[in-house]
């Protein structure tokens, strides 16, 4: 092997400064002198605070990478008072070329060694502490997690990124590298030849610039400068008997002991990396249970180059150091952790989820039904739903589930759902609600994040998981026969799963399953990815309670009452209210598929004539638009059957006034109502038609007063939209992001730490006080304390002029001949934004053609939307795109991006707005 000493990166790398540059030597364990680069922030510490570091990051990179992946790390941490350290491995980077193997016991021993003549493990960090928080990505999480468990003495945190510390044996090798570890390949695609370093920096999901891209290539130009990528590649312990495996043991058993003593950790991810699959990220939750997670959608194996620095990794890596010194991970689990502490008093107060099925459980009243097409309906009797839940459970038990672990439920609205739902309550295992109205990518990175260890699904979701590769094992709800049942593979069937409880239930000395406590998780509820993907929100058994009794307080839902739901969420709820729930014949991944006449056939389904109980009527605002289109179709029985319901409630996204009063008219009995909230907490204020028309229009949509023990306030946004106010509350609360408490409030984000840090900055909530949330809605409180809505916080448009929410002034545009509906968006650099108006046209004679809309209409938009800065132009589309689960919600950020383009000149005006898949 070639030798070659250590050398200084040359100038002008991009976002490299050359005054971080430092070469150190130290005495290897041959006692040979070795000398590494390396990139030291102690100056820019000095020179961005004034004072010495408060700590070290001790940043070690991967393979084939080298301390240049750090370049955005340092200044920033910098800035907050912490010294980036980040060598370029031996054989790696600008480091000496050793002309020696260094195995993975071997470069853990340098990297100690290293640390000791930097005097970062005696006492000193170049500032007076002797803090370090390791942060290591590819190979170096895993020599950094070895000098960790080697040096807990000075180790403040771990922190670590897309990387392995135990490769399963029965798991094969990542596709991407058996190229590269083939003997007859290895060495030319490592070190003849640039290709696995090419094919690196080709995972990043956001393409490189070409001067980033070479400063990457930089230290491998030539054959003799790539060795130690080989040897990296060839280092890799595939199999127990490889010579590394030892040693990689080691680490993953000090990595656990880290685990268990609840070292402050931080896990980063990248769940689009083709090396480092969601497996090795459940091997490190596993060791590390107490760890802060982020995962980050939509970035892979070079996650640090995937994002602007501010809003990615480097970011997030500093913001968790913000709260080191705070952090109480030696301490008691967190709050919704399995096993947790038991809750406040009034958790503990409240009963149990499945209460209201254990009181009917010997009722031969009907629980549950599912219309289906002809008039037929799939029943469940309240004795036959509590029995199916106890089975269920017992065979999930049985089947080797266990409390806390995660079951994916793949099952459209109806009994197998609510029986499915209840009976993983009952056994503690955690329901991920995913639905198909996220659309396939989106269902896939929903179940991918939450690595369920059982997927529930009927056919169709199950073909997915298998040919998708979602993680758990698959069990079947429902029919599967002849070449498609093949083409499940082998999968357990739910009826099978059922007998097998109800055997175990029957043995003779069987102990009934211990009862979660409510501050288990309960659930992760995924929320619509409107503005962005889909977020896991986890809500524990104390906050699903609290939502039931919500429901049933403000619903007036109870014992003998009906429920007829077309909104998946409260057709699951109404069992667990001991309230009878009737789904429509509908496609539940499509709400505008309900028709009039379908809704009818569910109401006089449970309520068959005048004398019987009257209904509660819960619709999506597609759905309820699909119900006013098709009203006129209805014959004198489906008429008859909808004067009967006497509560219409309408949610998931804005309910119009318009709409609100069509919809009464079709359903003559019932008291319109709307509530709003969100996945995070589905009930926070309401209200009603008679309130909503007697309010009339104003800068917003009115959604009502706060629910009793809800409290409501406003945090005042900057020049740019942001939301840097202190909370106020009360009456007259100016605009602003609206920030929610309430006991029904979810727990955290799954896997989204910085997210959750950010949905409580600024609110009793960052110190640990529960129920807060910064729900990205803008909005106000008038002079009664009621909330009005004006739109997503990240809608704002941010003129000269100031902030400008978009909802009021598309209210007043929608009235205008021939629009349909509007967006109101910013084009331009954030601060100047111009306000530009793009309408949705009625298709009606008349109306306005897609394209650049008539002088007369921009006129007309322009004196009606009265926006302080005039509206600068008023394209039209035939369609705006929304939301694929509420098909309601204007995704603004597409038709501001179309809008952008049309206006610049790269898109034609009459061309469609493109549409999230």
């Amino acid at each position: 092997m070639t030798r070659a000493p250590a050398a200084l990166p040359p100038a002008g790398l991009p976002g490299l400064d050359p005054a971080w540059s430092r070469l150190v030597s130290f005495s290897d364990a041959d006692g040979v002198q070795r000398t590494v680069h390396l990139l030291d922030g102690a100056d820019e510490v000095r020179s961005a605070t004034g004072a010495e570091p408060v700590g070290v990051l001790l940043a070690v990179h991967g393979n084939p990478t080298w301390s240049y992946l750090w370049r955005a790390l340092l200044p920033r941490a910098a800035a907050a008072g912490w010294r980036v350290v980040a060598p370029d491995q031996l054989d790696m980077g600008f480091s000496e070329r050793t002309g020696t193997r260094r195995r993975l016991e071997r470069r853990v021993d340098d990297l100690g060694r290293l640390t000791d003549a930097l005097g970062l493990t005696g006492g000193s960090t170049g500032g007076g502490s002797s803090r370090v928080v390791t942060v290591g990505h590819d190979w170096g999480g895993v020599v950094s997690a070895g000098w960790a468990g080697r040096h807990r003495d000075v180790l403040a945190g771990v922190v670590l990124l897309n990387t392995a510390v135990h490769q399963p044996e029965d798991a094969a090798l990542p596709p991407v590298l058996v190229p590269f570890t083939a003997s007859g390949l290895h060495l030319v695609g490592t070190t003849t030849t640039r290709a696995f370093l090419r094919a690196t920096l080709a995972t990043a999901r956001r393409p490189l610039s070409p001067g980033v891209a070479a400063a990457y290539l930089a230290p491998y130009r030539g054959a003799a400068r790539r060795v130690g990528v080989g040897a990296f590649v060839a280092d890799i312990p595939v199999t127990p008997d490889h010579p590394s495996a030892p040693a990689l043991d080691e680490v993953a058993a000090g990595l656990s002991a880290i685990g268990a003593d609840r070292v402050p950790s931080l896990l980063v991810w990248g769940p689009a990396d083709p090396v480092f699959r969601q497996r090795y990220l459940a091997d490190l939750r596993a060791r590390l249970p107490h760890a802060d997670v982020q995962r980050f959608e939509g970035t892979g194996h070079l996650l640090l180059e995937d994002l602007d620095a501010d809003r990615g990794a480097p970011g997030a890596v500093v913001r968790w150091l913000e709260g080191l010194d705070a952090r109480t991970a030696r301490s008691a689990p967190p709050a919704g952790a399995a096993g947790g502490p038991g809750g406040s008093e009034a958790d503990r107060q409240r009963a149990p989820l499945w209460s209201a099925l254990r009181e009917r459980s010997q009722d031969d009243a009907v629980a549950v039904a599912q219309l289906r097409p002809g008039g037929t309906a799939e029943t469940l009797t309240w004795r036959q739903l509590a029995a199916r839940v106890e089975d269920l459970a017992e065979g999930l038990a049985a089947s080797g589930v266990r409390r806390g672990d995660r079951v994916a439920l793949l099952v459209p609205p109806g009994p197998d759902l609510s029986a499915l739902f209840s009976a993983c309550l009952r056994l503690g295992a955690v329901v991920v609600v995913a639905d198909a109205g996220l659309g396939v990518k989106g269902l896939t990175r929903a179940v991918a994040s939450a690595g369920p260890a059982v997927v529930i699904g009927i056919e169709r979701a199950l073909l997915a998981a298998r040919v998708l590769g979602w993680p758990g094992r698959r069990v079947l709800a429902g029919p599967s026969a002849g070449a498609r049942r093949r083409a499940l593979g082998e999968v357990e069937h739910l009826d099978d799963l059922e007998a097998r409880g109800r055997s175990r239930r029957g043995a003779p000395g069987h102990a009934p399953l211990p009862e979660p406590s409510p501050s288990d998780q309960g659930a992760v509820l995924f929320t619509s990815g409107s503005t962005g993907p889909a977020k896991g929100v986890v809500h524990t058994h104390a906050t699903l309670q609290a939502l039931r009794d919500a429901a049933g307080q403000t619903c007036g839902l109870g014992r003998g009452s009906t429920l007829v739901a077309a909104f998946a969420p409260f057709a699951i709820l109404a069992p667990l209210l001991g309230a009878t729930a009737a789904v429509p014949e509908t496609d539940v991944t499509k709400p505008d598929t309900l028709t009039a006449a379908a809704l009818a056939r569910a109401v006089a389904a449970v309520a068959p004539d005048d004398d019987a109980v009257a209904p509660v009527v819960f619709a999506s605002p597609a759905a309820l638009r699909r119900v006013v289109a098709t009203a006129g179709e209805l014959d004198d029985a489906g008429r008859a059957a909808l004067a009967r319901p006497r509560l219409l409630l309408s949610a998931g996204a804005p309910v119009g006034t318009e709409l609100l009063a069509a919809a009464g008219d079709v359903l003559p009995g019932a008291e319109c109502r709307t509530p709003y909230g969100m996945t995070e907490g589905l009930l926070v204020a309401q209200t009603n038609l008679t309130e909503l028309q007697a309010a009339g229009p104003g800068e917003g949509v009115l959604v009502g007063s706060p629910l009793p023990g809800t409290r409501v306030a406003t945090s005042a946004l900057d020049a740019l939209g942001r939301a840097v106010g202190p909370l106020v509350e009360g009456a007259d609360a100016p605009t602003g992001e609206l920030v929610v408490r309430s006991p029904l409030m979810k727990d955290h984000y799954d896997q989204l730490w910085d997210v959750q840090r950010e949905s409580v900055r600024g609110t009793p909530g960052a110190a640990g006080e529960p129920g807060w949330h910064r729900t990205g809605d803008v909005g106000h409180l008038d002079a009664a304390g009621r909330v009005w809505v004006e739109g997503r916080l990240a809608h704002v448009v941010t003129t000269a002029a100031g902030p400008l929410t978009p909802v009021g002034a598309e209210q007043r545009v929608q009235q205008l001949p021939g629009v349909a509906r509007a967006a109101l968006v910013g084009v331009g650099p954030a601060g100047t934004q111009q306000p530009v108006v793009v309408v949705e046209t009625t298709g009606e004679p008349g109306a306005p053609e897609p394209g650049a809309a008539p002088v007369e209409l921009v006129d007309a938009v322009r004196r009606t939307a009265g926006t302080p800065v005039p509206v600068a132009a008023v394209l039209v589309v035939a369609e705006l795109p929304t939301d694929v689960r509420h098909r309601s919600k204007v995704d603004r950020t597409r038709v501001a991006a179309w809008a952008d383009g049309v206006l610049a000149g790269r898109t034609k005006a009459d061309s469609p707005v493109e549409v999230r898949s």
